[in-house]
């Protein structure tokens, strides 16, 4: 699912991330991040940034986001290598 979330957009987070982590997602919700529905929980998704995985729920109610969780990307892509 393709979103398109407005500059008016409110994120929740009650599990205190970084206001850049949370300042990252909004910006990333504004130029149309794909949203992966949870199969299992109706109005979570994961949304997938190049470094990390964010976990949210949109309140059908308000349109309201909450942010859940984050955790690394590790996309295809990534080759596993640890930096020293």
């Amino acid at each position: 699912m393709a979103g398109c979330m407005t500059a008016e957009m409110q994120i929740d987070d009650p599990r205190n991330h970084s206001a850049e982590t949370v300042l990252a997602l909004q910006d990333i919700l504004s130029n149309g991040a794909t949203l992966i529905p949870d199969s299992k929980r109706r109005g979570f998704y994961e949304v997938h940034s190049d470094a990390l995985v964010y976990y949210i729920h949109v309140s059908p109610a308000s349109g309201n986001i909450l942010l859940l969780a984050t955790w690394p990307n590790q996309s295809e892509n990534s080759n596993g290598n640890i930096q020293a």
